[in-house]
């Protein structure tokens, strides 16, 4: 079929994809917001809604023991490959809220760029497959059998998903996955995503006095939680950025010079990084690159801390608890389940 059949179809039916794409992006399906339930719930009918008018065979909402996977299939032919599509309709938190140029469920262009907590982690990335499927079964031009699996749980580290996949080889059964949760090095550099990290997700409490103090009548004598903590926390790294945690390197595989040089011929440019950022310098693990950061090295982050007071003013307080939020992300053949307990075994020498 010509190019210029798909643009046609394209044009004449962008509104009404844009209008759906908002209409999803406009539901706070906030996995890790227990009061977000029913709006997790509403996502998932949305999708199943919207795959069942793109015109797959079946389509279904599969119960697990946290939020719900949809599940929809066009077979075309059993001699046919197919390609089982993977994405999410499960967002993050929209903190800090008052950094959002507009309401982060309340969908916006500006600059032909949409703006929408989603619109680009994973809604709008997973959608766009589901209306090229649209487009490709409304043109009678499909040249494979399609699946598609979109979960609820990939923002809370997807704790069911092994275990729909595990209990459902046949109906997942497919020649090639598709993520739809990746990116390009640019629009002028079409690029393929052949591996993602894994992730281990920590919380830390730290509790010292049984309730908080003043600190000018215990500072001192009373160990302050917050102070210990940002201590546990220095120590999971060294002056290099490397992780300090004992084992942690045991089972990451290292490149060989021909493969880093590989990685070395991408088109990515560490001064553009910068500046589209706008940072003046890189971190990360000496001796290694920013490319090869992001891609082949773990890494480990602390994505929030909190205790005592931190409202407006001073309180001259000696808080009882703190506590931080510590990812790890993880490369081939390392067990989160395993760092997760070289994590805690070193925080507890």
């Amino acid at each position: 079929m010509e190019k210029e059949t798909f643009k046609k179809f394209i044009d004449q039916h962008k509104d009404r994809f844009l209008s759906e794409l908002f209409e999803l992006l406009s539901i706070p399906s906030i996995s890790s917001d227990s009061s977000k339930k029913k709006d997790i719930v509403h996502a998932a009918k949305f999708v199943k809604a919207k795959l069942e008018e793109s015109g797959v065979d079946k389509a279904e909402i599969c119960e697990t023991a946290g939020n719900p996977i949809v599940y929809a299939e066009k077979i075309i032919s059993p001699d046919l490959p197919t390609i089982l599509v993977y994405g999410h309709y499960d967002v993050q938190p929209v903190d800090p809220i008052e950094l959002w140029k507009s309401p982060p469920f309340e969908p916006e262009i500006r600059n032909e760029k949409i703006y929408a907590r989603g619109s680009a982690d994973d809604k709008g990335q997973f959608y766009a497959h589901v209306k090229a499927f649209d487009t490709m079964a409304k043109l009678d031009c499909l040249f494979c059998n399609v699946k598609f699996m979109i979960e609820g749980e990939e923002e809370v580290g997807s704790e069911n998903l092994g275990i729909f996949v595990a209990s459902n080889k046949a109906k997942l059964a497919a020649d090639v996955i598709l993520i739809s949760d990746t990116s390009m090095l640019s629009l002028e550099h079409p690029s393929i995503t052949t591996g993602l990290k894994g992730l281990s997700y920590m919380e830390v409490e730290v509790t010292g006095p049984n309730r908080d103090l003043h600190s000018g009548t215990y500072g001192g004598a009373v160990g302050n939680p917050i102070n210990i903590l940002c201590k546990m926390i220095a120590s999971l790294t060294d002056e290099n950025n490397r992780i300090a945690i004992p084992g942690f390197y045991d089972k990451v595989v290292e490149l060989t010079k021909e493969e880093r040089a590989k990685i070395a011929t991408a088109p990515f440019s560490e001064v553009a990084y910068k500046n589209e950022l706008e940072v003046e310098e890189l971190a990360g693990e000496a001796g290694y690159t920013a490319l090869e950061q992001l891609g082949i090295r773990p890494t480990l982050d602390v994505n929030g801390i909190w205790g005592g007071y931190t409202g407006e003013g001073a309180k001259t307080v000696l808080p009882s608890k703190a506590h931080a939020k510590i990812s790890m992300r993880l490369v081939p053949d390392q067990n989160s389940k395993e760092i997760a307990k070289l994590f805690s075994d070193h925080l507890k020498v």
